[in-house]
């Protein structure tokens, strides 16, 4: 059972790096906790607290590995694994990813979904994602305003996705 947290602790941290991606609907950030050799175990427990806290219905875990999916359970923070590895064949992947985001969002559901690091790869697939949903029809405009949300330039992985992601509806 998890301590019991008092104060301004009792509400936890935002994650690192967190962005809206549908304004209060879908979210992105870096893994709770964090990854590799910043990975805090405190900072993973104080992050999912504030994701409760500020009723998120689910977190979507994109790393490959299990790592610290157990650390949700423990915090009664409902979780989905939809492992996202080099080796997958990634239109395959989306359509699935896709669709089930789109039917989260139908249900009303507030989400947070995680890679390792908010980075190119995670940013493509949200970008690909408002193309894919129909909310912007025009790749040159969905690269624009993934990037402006997300201020930064995408790669051309990221860019080339968001470009083809049509063919995958």
């Amino acid at each position: 059972m998890p301590p019991k947290l008092r104060g301004k602790w009792a509400l936890g941290i935002t994650p690192r790096n967190f962005t809206w991606i549908i304004k209060d609907k879908v979210a992105i950030c870096e893994r709770p906790g964090g990854y590799g050799d910043n990975h805090r175990r405190v900072r993973r427990q104080e992050e999912i607290i504030w994701l409760r806290e500020n009723r998120f219905d689910l977190v979507v875990s994109i790393i490959a590995a299990p790592h610290n999916l157990h650390a949700y359970q423990e915090l009664n923070m409902p979780y989905r694994h939809r492992p996202l590895s080099g080796a997958d064949d990634l239109d395959a992947w989306l359509r699935v990813f896709y669709a089930e985001l789109r039917d989260l969002i139908n249900n009303d559901s507030k989400i947070m979904i995680h890679a390792e690091e908010v980075g190119d790869r995670i940013v493509g697939i949200m970008g690909g994602y408002v193309r894919w949903s129909g909310m912007l029809d025009d790749p040159s405009q969905a690269i624009e305003i993934t990037e402006r949300i997300c201020g930064r330039q995408l790669d051309s992985w990221s860019r080339e996705l968001i470009l083809r992601v049509h063919e995958i509806r």
